[in-house]
């Protein structure tokens, strides 16, 4: 049994400004805290996305705190994966924090006294206080329908896409209405056979600037949500699509032009219940992630409406518990204010003293 004051659970962006702050709140690596991470390496779920969204596609990624992402680094034309890793790498040696990797963390329970036991693939922890950061990567969602087990093609989830290359000369459906569908259906536009794109509701798309009065709406509705306890809905139901250059193109081609979701899928493609059919030889299901929170279910953290209730970052079930990088703090300006407030709060219940975060 491994004991410590405070555990973290995940180390990308929302995980590693937690370590930066709880160094700077006086905990050492190792023996007042550990940071946990399930990936092979650094760059949170950076590090899985495909080769073709290099850093300049990538909408807005925001310095960690105590270190920029400099224009050195961050080269527009490279692999996000290899920029947002390298820049992850040398945040985590600048300020020692010695990540453990990679550890799966299979269960939090209640243990003796304060104590929270964390189990995982590397042994068990004892903690104080945990601050979840696992973000959402390991848990795609994959949507249902009739006869999907028939379908002869192949379908595919985000999570596994591999670039547009591998679509060439093919007829392809792409699910989903968020950014990662949009930028998927854009690319396998110009290699594919044919393209379908199809999602639940009609996609909105937003002009203009995303300023800060638009962050903070978006940021409020998000977060009435998760205070009555209900699961956090996408981005983009709050945000809407950002219309960019390339997307007007691809809106003038025909390529934006949207169908709602069929009905039941066959072997040879979908079809709906107005007789509508359309032959494919591949489904991507750009249908998003779930909080990757399974782990914490010993502990009973959810409300009836099926979420984790919290007040700022804290489970209201539970002091002792912190999410960030969830619900309001899904971002990278969020994550990074979500460690911040999530350790002032814990050296609070830990050390009733006052400190500097």
């Amino acid at each position: 049994m491994n004991n410590v004051d405070v555990v973290v659970v995940g180390a990308g962006q929302a995980g590693l400004s937690a370590g930066y702050h709880l160094r700077r709140a006086g905990y050492e690596p190792g023996s007042g805290f550990v940071v946990l991470d399930r990936s092979p390496g650094p760059g949170g779920a950076w590090q899985f996305r495909w080769p073709s969204l290099t850093y300049g596609k990538v909408h807005g990624l925001y310095d960690l705190p105590g270190m920029r992402l400099t224009s050195d680094d961050a080269d527009a034309e490279r692999p996000s994966s290899e920029v947002v890793g390298a820049y992850f790498a040398r945040y985590e040696r600048t300020f020692g924090l010695q990540v453990i990797r990679p550890v799966h963390v299979t269960a939090v329970r209640a243990g003796d006294g304060e104590h929270l036991v964390v189990e995982t693939s590397a042994g068990t922890w004892a903690t104080r206080a945990l601050i979840n950061a696992t973000g959402t990567w390991d848990r795609p969602f994959w949507p249902r329908y009739p006869g999907q087990e028939t379908f002869r093609g192949r379908q595919l989830h985000t999570a596994q896409y591999p670039g547009p290359e591998a679509f060439a000369g093919q007829r392809v459906i792409v699910v989903g209405g968020g950014t990662s569908g949009v930028q998927h259906l854009l690319e396998i536009a110009e290699v594919a056979a044919e393209t379908t794109w199809v999602t639940r509701r009609p996609p909105v798309f937003r002009e203009g600037r995303f300023d800060e009065i638009r962050g903070r709406a978006a940021v409020a509705l998000v977060e009435q949500r998760v205070r009555r306890g209900l699961p956090p809905r996408s981005v983009v139901s709050v945000t809407g699509l950002p219309m960019t250059e390339a997307m007007r193109r691809a809106r003038e081609k025909g390529v934006l032009d949207r169908l709602p979701m069929f009905d039941r899928i066959s072997p040879a493609g979908v079809s709906w219940d107005d007789g509508r059919v359309v032959e494919a030889d591949t489904i991507l299901w750009a249908t998003g992630f779930r909080a990757a929170i399974d782990h914490l279910a010993p502990l009973r953290l959810r409300e009836p409406g099926g979420g984790i209730a919290l007040e700022g970052t804290r489970a209201v079930r539970d002091p002792r518990i912190h999410l960030v990088g969830y619900g309001p703090s899904a971002s990278t300006v969020g994550a990074n204010r979500a460690g911040r407030a999530a350790v002032r709060e814990i050296r609070a219940l830990l050390d009733p003293v006052p400190a500097a975060v």
